[in-house]
């Protein structure tokens, strides 16, 4: 009988076996567990032992366990494992940013076989003065599926050497993996096996991207490099057809009429896809602000093709010569597209103001729009800077509405730069294509007073739309962006030539006390540099459904809402407040949303990098004609390999190397701010102007090299 009960109890727990339940095991023994011990503990029977062993192999994988010794296993969160994202240095070294935003510094020794960009196991070995210090454990995913490099030929074999410096290997590429890929020109290959008899990895071409002096060639290097998708599968394909060309009859039902009110879009000149339109009244009780967003999420349904595939890329990835947009053009440049003259559906959000730009109300509803103009922001500009009589003359019936936009503008600025609202005028490099598609200069990209404008409104409502579902306990993603780490500010600091600026620290840091830094060193002829290297002191914004309030923007409550054309959060917000004016149940929960915010971060960090390694490849090819040119700069950055320098006359960096010195030995001093040089004490430190020659441009490491001429 006893035997039985046993037997009976054996075959409960074989029926409750689970992920769960293994890992509550680990957490009640409170230490390493052989897989024999895991067996007694959960009495299981040697012919359902499998089981467990697949069970406790996929918490492995997925860094939930670490294998410690043979078939002994530990709970990862026990024993100072972590696990991450590694980014490797063209140096060697490396450094994990783990999913709690942790860094953790990885020596070269320390790498294993993990590549840039794993998802990685790291232990913690060592803390020092500059943080954590380890090594990597296991590689649990490899997310790069792609190696990009030169198809190069030595002697009777083919190898791809990576373009990418960080990837200490070349692929050995047998005669029939080849393809019809070209000798030098850049290709896209895959590794077939870890090695080969050249001791490196064995692979094959998959596709050649092209001559390596086309800009072209070099973006869909970064693309491949990135692995980011660039074509719509056939079920995205004919879900697409099931949608009409323009806005149907049946789709304005129970929207509110909005065709006759007078918004307007603002852009770039270069703008294809218009998510948003404004339009602003004044009365004497204070002003009106109409925000109309495309109605996307009208469209896209959710789990349809359309959405998963949009979820998958999270952004669009914008290009000078490119656009990877997030949906397919017949969504992103019409139907969704806020084009003039021509009806539209959108999420509406309307908000009333007091003269002094006090919220009194606000109003949140589907509408049918009619844009009644496409306007570009140099346009605006123009009539209320400028008093260009013609372009006056030419909005002539929209020009009272949008002086009295810019009004309202002005004052809500104000009241969220007085809330302590960072405003970073930072110049943003913008490369100029002729129409050959080759680099005609870069520049720095204009802020006028339309952009501030449209910059306003978009805050506003956003805002107006997290507390609206704040309110209600709707669950959705935040854009929360967290109180920065006062030691790291002072670190950086430390990094600059204030001269006579004293600083008084807060004991915690708060947006006013950032926007006093950036108000001591808003005239100095370094302020870009100083707004540069406090932006890089705080932290990444980021979605989430807790909200923590966003720090850069002083806001307690904030979230995406206006450009759900290219960012996937957005729609995840307007799926919220559709669900919310109907009290209907909302379409997501938390723990989804969780995951969710993780991954659409993940995948604007990814676009961010992609599109940063693009104006790199750019620059260096539009300063390789340039070699034996003198040009002025400012010393930006200090290593122990020499100085980087930002030229006046273009939005360019390269660097200085020491190599490149010879009139002395030159040392990093302690705080890492200056090149000092042993013999005659000369110092070369962020800040100083200098004049420098282009030595030469590499471009298969984009990387622009000056030779000094002259230190002022």
């Amino acid at each position: 009988m006893k035997s039985k009960k046993k037997k009976r109890k054996g075959k409960n727990k074989i029926e409750e076996l689970s992920e769960e339940l293994i890992l509550e095991l680990f957490k009640s023994r409170k230490k390493p567990l052989l897989l024999r011990e895991i067996y007694h503990f959960l009495s299981i029977p040697s012919e359902h032992r499998e089981k467990v062993r697949s069970l406790v192999r996929t918490l492995a994988e997925r860094g939930k366990l670490i294998q410690i010794k043979k078939r002994r296993y530990a709970l990862a969160d026990s024993v100072s494992y972590q696990r991450g994202r590694l980014r490797v240095h063209p140096d060697g070294f490396g450094f994990v940013t783990t999913e709690e935003g942790k860094t953790i510094f990885i020596p070269p020794k320390r790498l294993e076989k993990a590549l840039d960009g794993d998802i990685v196991l790291v232990r913690i070995e060592r803390t020092t003065k500059k943080g954590p210090e380890g090594r990597v454990i296991k590689v649990l995913e490899r997310p790069r599926k792609h190696i990009v490099g030169y198809l190069v030929r030595r002697n009777k074999f083919y190898f791809v050497e990576p373009e990418d410096r960080r990837l200490p290997f070349e692929i050995f590429i047998p005669k029939k993996r080849r393809g019809k890929a070209k000798e030098g020109h850049i290709v896209v290959a895959k590794i077939l096996e870890p090695t080969s008899e050249f001791g490196v990895p064995l692979g094959e071409v998959i596709k050649d991207l092209g001559d390596p002096e086309s800009l072209e060639t070099h973006t869909w290097a970064t693309i491949f490099t990135y692995d980011l998708p660039n074509e719509f599968s056939e079920e995205v394909k004919k879900e697409l057809e099931k949608i009409p060309d323009e806005v149907r009859d049946e789709d304005k039902n129970g929207r509110v009429d909005l065709r006759e009110l007078p918004l307007v879009t603002i852009d770039g000149e270069n703008a294809r896809d218009f998510d948003d339109a404004v339009c602003v009244k004044k009365y004497s009780r204070g002003y009106r602000l109409w925000v109309a967003i495309a109605d996307v999420a009208h469209y896209v349904k959710k789990d349809s093709f359309l959405d998963r595939e949009a979820y998958l890329r999270g952004t669009s990835v914008y290009f000078p010569n490119m656009v990877l947009p997030m949906f397919p053009e017949k969504l992103s440049n019409n139907l969704c597209s806020l084009n003039p003259h021509v009806d539209r559906l959108a999420m509406v959000v309307e908000i009333d103001y007091t003269p002094k730009g006090k919220v009194r109300s606000k109003k949140f509803y589907e509408a049918v729009i009619r844009s009644h103009a496409r306007l570009t922001y140099t346009e605006v500009k123009e009539m209320f800077v400028d008093q260009n009589e013609t372009v006056i003359k030419k909005y002539s019936t929209l020009y009272p509405m949008l002086k009295d936009a810019l009004e309202l503008a002005q004052i809500l600025r104000e009241k969220r730069l007085a809330r302590g609202s960072l405003d970073f005028d930072l110049p943003e490099p913008e490369i100029v294509l002729n129409f050959e598609g080759k680099i005609e200069n870069i520049v720095k990209r204009e802020r006028n007073i339309a952009h501030m404008m449209i910059e306003d409104f978009m805050i506003s409502a956003n805002e107006a739309v997290a507390e609206y579902l704040t309110e209600l306990s709707y669950p959705f993603l935040y854009r929360v962006h967290e109180v920065p780490d006062l030691n790291k500010v002072k670190e950086l600091l430390e990094y600059l030539p204030l001269g006579n600026i004293e600083i008084d620290f807060p004991e915690e840091p708060t947006p006013k006390f950032f926007q006093e830094l950036l108000k001591l060193t808003e005239n100095h002829r370094l302020s870009y540099l100083y707004h540069h290297m406090l932006l890089r002191s705080l932290k990444q914004a980021k979605y989430s459904p807790n909200n923590v309030g966003h720090f850069g923007l002083a806001s307690t409550c904030y979230c995406h809402f206006t450009s759900p054309i290219r960012r996937y959060p957005d729609l995840v917000v307007h799926r919220a407040l559709k669900r919310a004016l109907r009290n209907q149940k909302p379409p997501y929960k938390i723990d989804e949303l969780e995951e969710m915010g993780k991954h659409l971060s993940q995948r604007e960090r990814i676009a961010e990098e992609a599109e940063r390694e693009i104006f790199k490849k750019f620059q260096a090819f539009f300063m390789r004609d340039k070699t034996g040119e003198i040009y002025s700069g400012i010393i930006s950055g200090v290593t122990a390999f020499g100085f980087f320098v930002d030229l006046e006359e273009y939005l360019v960096s390269g660097v200085v190397r020491v190599v490149d010195l010879p009139d002395d030995y030159y040392v990093l001093d302690e705080k890492g701010i200056s090149l000092i040089g042993k013999r005659t004490g000369k110092i070369f430190q962020i800040g100083q102007k200098v004049k420098v020659k282009v030595k030469e441009v590499d471009l298969r490491r984009y990387q622009i090299n000056f030779r000094l001429v002259e230190l002022n």
